[in-house]
């Protein structure tokens, strides 16, 4: 069976296609556009929680994005974009690919609901989380001081996993990278790959990549400001 990739649009999901078009590997890819904000009715039905993305693979079917990326490449990936145990960079990529998920990801959608609440920007919980979110930029502006990738010296999918949140999420929650040279130049190379290219080619077409990368947040995804300004929250 063909892998089949369920691709929501403007969201992490496009690691999974992004993956998918650096193996190289056949796969199916299904997009879906939000309604108009959050997932439509026939995305949620692919999974009991309405999780992006969800990947098939036979009688295969599961959803979050880290064990959609693990499960690929140890199907699909012969040894691609992973590194092994015995490798002197295997700590650093264990840690990289699960900081996506465990502590950039979870500080950014801090930052995004707190904007949804109508704090006002000096708030005490608003400082506190914008300012845990600077201090995350500033270790990963950090570690690629020292390291062309977030694993080392080799492109794997710790990078895959954590350029979503430095990215796409930018259209969500509108953060600046002016300050954190080393992650715009990381960046760069990231849209230089062409696998990178074909992925948001595919998956999200819309998008202008110079856009995504640069040091200025991506244009705000136009439903959910149209949604937050029904609200009055800008």
């Amino acid at each position: 069976m063909t892998l089949t990739v369920h691709h929501l649009g403007v969201s992490q999901s496009d690691r999974v296609v992004w993956l998918c078009e650096e193996l190289g590997i056949d796969y199916v890819l299904k997009k879906y556009d939000r309604s108009p904000v959050m997932a439509p009715p026939e995305y949620k039905a692919l999974h009991p929680l309405g999780s992006a993305p969800v990947i098939e693979d036979g009688n295969v079917k599961i959803a979050e994005s880290g064990a959609c990326v693990e499960y690929i490449l140890q199907t699909h990936g012969n040894g691609k974009f992973g590194v092994s145990p015995e490798h002197k960079d295997y700590a650093d990529y264990l840690y990289w690919f699960h900081f996506a998920n465990g502590t950039l990801q979870p500080a950014l959608l801090l930052n995004l609901s707190l904007s949804r609440t109508g704090l006002v920007e000096g708030h005490e919980m608003v400082k506190r989380y914008d300012s845990r979110r600077k201090q995350i930029l500033e270790f990963v502006d950090q570690r690629l001081s020292r390291a062309p990738w977030l694993a080392g010296a080799q492109f794997t999918a710790a990078d895959i996993m954590n350029v979503c949140c430095l990215t796409t999420m930018r259209c969500f929650i509108q953060y600046d990278l002016g300050g954190y040279p080393h992650i715009l130049a990381y960046l760069k190379r990231v849209a230089a790959r062409d696998g990178y290219k074909r992925a948001m080619e595919k998956g999200d077409p819309k998008f202008d990549i110079d856009k995504l990368i640069g040091a200025a947040p991506p244009p705000f995804y136009k439903p959910a400001r149209a949604a937050l300004q029904d609200r009055g929250r800008i």
